[in-house]
Protein backbone atom coordinates (compact mmCIF):
# COMPACT_ATOMS: atom_id res chain seq x y z
CA UNK A 1 0.00 0.00 0.00
CA UNK A 2 1.71 3.13 -1.62
CA UNK A 3 1.30 6.80 0.35
CA UNK A 4 -0.46 9.68 -1.55
CA UNK A 5 0.23 13.00 -1.12
CA UNK A 6 -1.91 16.03 -2.36
CA UNK A 7 -0.42 19.32 -2.91
CA UNK A 8 -1.58 22.63 -3.94
CA UNK A 9 1.06 25.16 -6.16
CA UNK A 10 0.44 28.53 -5.74
CA UNK A 11 2.34 31.96 -7.66
CA UNK A 12 2.69 35.24 -5.23
CA UNK A 13 3.85 38.26 -7.51
CA UNK A 14 6.49 40.56 -7.32
CA UNK A 15 6.10 43.61 -4.75
CA UNK A 16 3.56 41.26 -3.12
CA UNK A 17 3.40 39.09 0.50
CA UNK A 18 1.63 36.25 0.93
CA UNK A 19 0.19 35.00 4.11
CA UNK A 20 -0.32 31.33 4.56
CA UNK A 21 -2.66 29.56 7.27
CA UNK A 22 -2.74 25.97 8.68
CA UNK A 23 -5.98 24.92 10.52
CA UNK A 24 -7.13 28.62 10.67
CA UNK A 25 -4.08 30.18 12.04
CA UNK A 26 -1.16 32.38 10.83
CA UNK A 27 1.69 29.93 10.22
CA UNK A 28 4.26 31.95 7.73
CA UNK A 29 4.60 34.32 5.14
CA UNK A 30 5.47 33.70 1.24
CA UNK A 31 7.75 34.99 -0.39
CA UNK A 32 6.99 36.22 -4.24
CA UNK A 33 7.30 33.43 -6.67
CA UNK A 34 6.31 29.82 -6.68
CA UNK A 35 5.00 28.93 -3.48
CA UNK A 36 3.35 25.21 -2.09
CA UNK A 37 0.91 24.24 0.13
CA UNK A 38 -0.42 21.25 1.68
CA UNK A 39 -4.37 21.30 2.41
CA UNK A 40 -4.15 17.64 3.26
CA UNK A 41 -2.30 19.18 6.18
CA UNK A 42 -4.70 22.02 6.76
CA UNK A 43 -2.07 24.40 4.89
CA UNK A 44 -3.43 27.07 2.76
CA UNK A 45 -3.29 30.53 0.94
CA UNK A 46 -5.48 32.79 3.45
CA UNK A 47 -4.38 36.25 1.11
CA UNK A 48 -2.36 38.40 -0.68
CA UNK A 49 -0.69 42.04 0.52
CA UNK A 50 0.76 44.80 -2.14
CA UNK A 51 3.94 45.80 -0.53
CA UNK A 52 3.46 49.23 -2.62
CA UNK A 53 3.26 52.19 -1.67
CA UNK A 54 -0.05 53.53 -1.58
CA UNK A 55 -1.58 56.86 -1.90
CA UNK A 56 -4.46 58.07 0.26
CA UNK A 57 -5.62 61.89 -0.21
CA UNK A 58 -7.52 63.31 3.01
CA UNK A 59 -9.56 66.16 3.29
CA UNK A 60 -9.79 68.08 6.72
CA UNK A 61 -12.22 70.82 7.45
CA UNK A 62 -10.78 72.93 10.42
CA UNK A 63 -10.42 76.34 12.15
CA UNK A 64 -7.14 78.15 12.85
CA UNK A 65 -6.40 80.44 15.68
CA UNK A 66 -7.77 83.36 13.78
CA UNK A 67 -11.15 82.15 13.27
CA UNK A 68 -10.54 81.51 9.35
CA UNK A 69 -12.62 78.11 8.24
CA UNK A 70 -9.76 75.94 6.04
CA UNK A 71 -9.77 73.02 4.38
CA UNK A 72 -7.02 71.15 3.78
CA UNK A 73 -5.97 68.40 1.12
CA UNK A 74 -3.19 66.03 2.00
CA UNK A 75 -1.59 63.29 0.35
CA UNK A 76 -0.27 60.46 2.75
CA UNK A 77 1.61 57.90 1.31
CA UNK A 78 2.26 54.26 3.21
CA UNK A 79 3.11 50.55 2.51
CA UNK A 80 2.91 47.39 4.26
CA UNK A 81 6.08 46.34 5.94
CA UNK A 82 6.92 43.41 4.75
CA UNK A 83 8.62 41.53 7.74
CA UNK A 84 5.25 42.46 10.00
CA UNK A 85 2.83 41.39 6.87
CA UNK A 86 0.77 39.03 9.15
CA UNK A 87 -0.29 42.28 10.84
CA UNK A 88 -1.87 44.41 8.60
CA UNK A 89 -3.27 41.17 7.38
CA UNK A 90 -4.72 40.80 10.88
CA UNK A 91 -4.91 43.85 12.60
CA UNK A 92 -6.76 46.21 10.86
CA UNK A 93 -9.40 45.84 8.36
CA UNK A 94 -9.67 49.51 6.99
CA UNK A 95 -6.26 50.65 7.36
CA UNK A 96 -7.20 53.96 4.87
CA UNK A 97 -10.06 54.63 7.31
CA UNK A 98 -7.68 54.64 10.94
CA UNK A 99 -5.04 56.84 8.38
CA UNK A 100 -7.50 58.96 8.17
CA UNK A 101 -9.06 59.08 11.71
CA UNK A 102 -5.40 59.54 12.99
CA UNK A 103 -4.80 62.56 10.66
CA UNK A 104 -8.07 64.41 11.35
CA UNK A 105 -7.23 64.18 15.19
CA UNK A 106 -3.71 65.54 14.92
CA UNK A 107 -4.67 68.30 12.58
CA UNK A 108 -7.46 69.48 14.24
CA UNK A 109 -4.78 69.41 17.29
CA UNK A 110 -2.57 71.24 15.42
CA UNK A 111 -4.31 73.61 13.26
CA UNK A 112 -6.25 75.50 16.33
CA UNK A 113 -3.07 76.75 17.46
CA UNK A 114 -2.43 78.93 14.35
CA UNK A 115 -3.07 81.56 12.79
CA UNK A 116 -3.82 81.60 8.62
CA UNK A 117 -0.73 83.23 7.49
CA UNK A 118 1.36 81.16 9.88
CA UNK A 119 -0.20 77.45 8.71
CA UNK A 120 0.88 78.58 5.08
CA UNK A 121 4.32 79.52 6.38
CA UNK A 122 4.72 76.61 8.46
CA UNK A 123 2.55 74.00 6.76
CA UNK A 124 5.70 71.59 6.53
CA UNK A 125 5.58 71.27 10.58
CA UNK A 126 2.19 70.46 10.66
CA UNK A 127 3.21 67.43 8.10
CA UNK A 128 6.02 66.63 10.47
CA UNK A 129 4.19 66.33 13.15
CA UNK A 130 1.38 64.27 11.54
CA UNK A 131 3.95 61.74 10.33
CA UNK A 132 5.38 61.28 13.36
CA UNK A 133 1.94 61.05 15.10
CA UNK A 134 1.45 58.36 12.21
CA UNK A 135 4.64 56.35 12.47
CA UNK A 136 4.25 55.44 15.96
CA UNK A 137 0.50 54.17 15.48
CA UNK A 138 0.87 52.49 12.47
CA UNK A 139 4.03 51.03 12.79
CA UNK A 140 1.99 48.54 15.33
CA UNK A 141 -0.22 47.45 12.66
CA UNK A 142 2.85 46.35 10.55
CA UNK A 143 2.48 49.88 8.22
CA UNK A 144 4.95 52.51 7.71
CA UNK A 145 4.20 56.07 6.59
CA UNK A 146 6.60 57.23 3.61
CA UNK A 147 5.34 60.65 3.34
CA UNK A 148 3.24 62.92 4.26
CA UNK A 149 2.45 66.25 1.51
CA UNK A 150 0.12 69.38 2.52
CA UNK A 151 -1.08 69.79 -1.19
CA UNK A 152 -3.12 73.03 -0.42
CA UNK A 153 -4.72 75.11 2.03
CA UNK A 154 -8.28 76.67 0.89
CA UNK A 155 -9.73 79.29 2.90
CA UNK A 156 -13.51 79.90 3.09
CA UNK A 157 -14.06 82.21 -0.08
CA UNK A 158 -15.11 84.99 1.75
CA UNK A 159 -11.76 84.90 2.99
CA UNK A 160 -9.92 84.47 0.07
CA UNK A 161 -11.54 87.59 -1.84
CA UNK A 162 -10.88 89.72 1.18
CA UNK A 163 -6.82 88.36 1.16
CA UNK A 164 -6.90 89.15 -2.32
CA UNK A 165 -8.43 92.25 -2.06
CA UNK A 166 -5.89 93.26 0.76
CA UNK A 167 -3.39 92.10 -1.69
CA UNK A 168 -4.47 94.03 -4.77
CA UNK A 169 -4.87 97.28 -2.15
CA UNK A 170 -1.30 97.01 -1.19
CA UNK A 171 0.45 96.50 -4.29
CA UNK A 172 -1.77 99.91 -5.76
CA UNK A 173 -0.27 101.66 -2.64
CA UNK A 174 3.98 100.46 -3.26
CA UNK A 175 2.76 101.35 -7.20
CA UNK A 176 0.93 104.98 -6.29
CA UNK A 177 5.02 105.13 -4.49
CA UNK A 178 6.88 104.43 -6.96
CA UNK A 179 4.83 106.47 -8.91
CA UNK A 180 5.15 109.80 -7.14
CA UNK A 181 9.01 109.41 -6.62
CA UNK A 182 9.03 108.88 -10.49
CA UNK A 183 6.70 112.00 -10.79
CA UNK A 184 9.79 113.47 -8.27
CA UNK A 185 12.67 113.01 -10.28
CA UNK A 186 10.71 113.99 -13.81
CA UNK A 187 10.04 117.37 -11.92
CA UNK A 188 13.35 117.87 -10.28
CA UNK A 189 15.43 116.67 -13.62
CA UNK A 190 13.29 119.17 -15.65
CA UNK A 191 13.63 121.34 -13.15
CA UNK A 192 17.38 121.48 -13.38
CA UNK A 193 17.34 121.34 -17.34
CA UNK A 194 15.66 124.83 -17.07
CA UNK A 195 18.09 126.11 -14.94
CA UNK A 196 20.75 125.14 -17.31
CA UNK A 197 19.28 126.20 -20.09
CA UNK A 198 18.82 129.68 -18.95
CA UNK A 199 22.17 129.97 -17.83
CA UNK A 200 23.08 128.55 -21.02
CA UNK A 201 20.60 131.14 -22.69
CA UNK A 202 22.02 133.97 -20.78
CA UNK A 203 25.70 133.02 -21.21
CA UNK A 204 24.86 132.95 -25.22
CA UNK A 205 23.28 136.57 -24.88
CA UNK A 206 26.33 138.03 -23.25
CA UNK A 207 28.50 136.41 -26.03
CA UNK A 208 26.35 137.81 -28.58
CA UNK A 209 26.78 141.46 -27.21
CA UNK A 210 29.87 141.11 -26.36
CA UNK A 211 30.54 140.20 -30.24
CA UNK A 212 28.37 143.27 -30.93
CA UNK A 213 30.35 145.52 -29.21
CA UNK A 214 33.79 144.59 -30.71
CA UNK A 215 31.81 144.21 -34.03
CA UNK A 216 30.90 147.91 -33.99
CA UNK A 217 33.98 149.14 -32.22
CA UNK A 218 36.13 147.31 -34.96
CA UNK A 219 34.09 148.91 -37.92
CA UNK A 220 34.16 152.38 -36.17
CA UNK A 221 38.05 152.36 -35.77
CA UNK A 222 38.34 150.75 -39.95
CA UNK A 223 35.73 153.49 -41.37
CA UNK A 224 37.61 155.90 -39.07
CA UNK A 225 41.12 155.15 -40.51
CA UNK A 226 39.87 154.79 -44.70
CA UNK A 227 37.63 158.19 -44.65
CA UNK A 228 39.81 161.22 -43.43
CA UNK A 229 37.65 163.27 -41.31
CA UNK A 230 35.24 161.14 -40.06
CA UNK A 231 34.51 161.45 -36.49
CA UNK A 232 33.72 158.51 -34.48
CA UNK A 233 30.47 159.91 -33.65
CA UNK A 234 29.73 160.38 -36.92
CA UNK A 235 30.66 156.84 -38.03
CA UNK A 236 28.68 155.44 -35.16
CA UNK A 237 25.58 157.47 -36.64
CA UNK A 238 25.90 156.08 -40.05
CA UNK A 239 26.27 152.69 -38.60
CA UNK A 240 22.97 152.70 -36.10
CA UNK A 241 21.01 154.18 -39.47
CA UNK A 242 21.87 151.45 -41.59
CA UNK A 243 21.03 148.96 -38.74
CA UNK A 244 17.57 150.68 -38.36
CA UNK A 245 16.89 150.30 -42.00
CA UNK A 246 18.17 146.63 -41.92
CA UNK A 247 15.70 145.83 -39.22
CA UNK A 248 12.95 147.63 -40.95
CA UNK A 249 13.32 145.44 -43.77
CA UNK A 250 13.80 142.16 -41.83
CA UNK A 251 10.78 143.22 -40.07
CA UNK A 252 8.91 143.75 -43.52
CA UNK A 253 10.00 140.17 -44.82
CA UNK A 254 9.18 137.87 -42.21
CA UNK A 255 6.43 135.58 -42.83
CA UNK A 256 5.12 136.54 -39.58
CA UNK A 257 3.98 139.81 -40.24
CA UNK A 258 2.37 141.70 -37.20
CA UNK A 259 1.52 145.48 -37.03
CA UNK A 260 4.51 147.65 -35.49
CA UNK A 261 4.30 151.07 -35.16
CA UNK A 262 7.57 152.58 -35.49
CA UNK A 263 8.15 156.60 -35.65
CA UNK A 264 9.99 157.61 -38.34
CA UNK A 265 11.59 160.51 -39.83
CA UNK A 266 15.26 162.46 -39.60
CA UNK A 267 14.83 163.29 -36.51
CA UNK A 268 13.45 160.21 -35.38
CA UNK A 269 16.03 158.44 -36.96
CA UNK A 270 18.52 160.85 -34.44
CA UNK A 271 16.87 160.07 -31.51
CA UNK A 272 16.92 156.39 -32.08
CA UNK A 273 20.68 156.52 -32.45
CA UNK A 274 21.15 158.24 -29.69
CA UNK A 275 19.18 155.98 -27.34
CA UNK A 276 21.65 152.89 -29.02
CA UNK A 277 24.56 154.64 -28.71
CA UNK A 278 23.55 155.53 -24.68
CA UNK A 279 22.62 152.16 -24.06
CA UNK A 280 25.92 150.61 -25.36
CA UNK A 281 28.11 153.13 -23.59
CA UNK A 282 26.31 152.19 -20.07
CA UNK A 283 26.50 148.26 -21.40
CA UNK A 284 30.23 149.16 -21.84
CA UNK A 285 30.49 150.86 -18.42
CA UNK A 286 28.68 148.33 -16.51
CA UNK A 287 31.22 145.05 -17.75
CA UNK A 288 34.12 147.46 -17.01
CA UNK A 289 32.88 147.74 -13.41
Amino acid sequence: MGNAACVFVGCIDQASVGIVEKWGRFEKLAQPGLNFFNPCAGQYLAGVLSTRIQSLEVKIETKTKDNVFVQIISSIQYRVIKQSADDAFYELQNPAEQIQAYVFDVVRAQVPRMTLDQLFEQKDEVAKTVLEELEKVMGEYGYTIEHILMVDIIPDPSVRRAMNEINAAQRLQLASVYKGEADKILQVKKAEAEAEAKYLGGVGVARQRQAITDGLRENILNFSHTVEGASAKEVMDLIMITQYFDTIKDLGSSSNNTTVFIPHGPGHIRDIGDQIRNGLMEANAGTSG
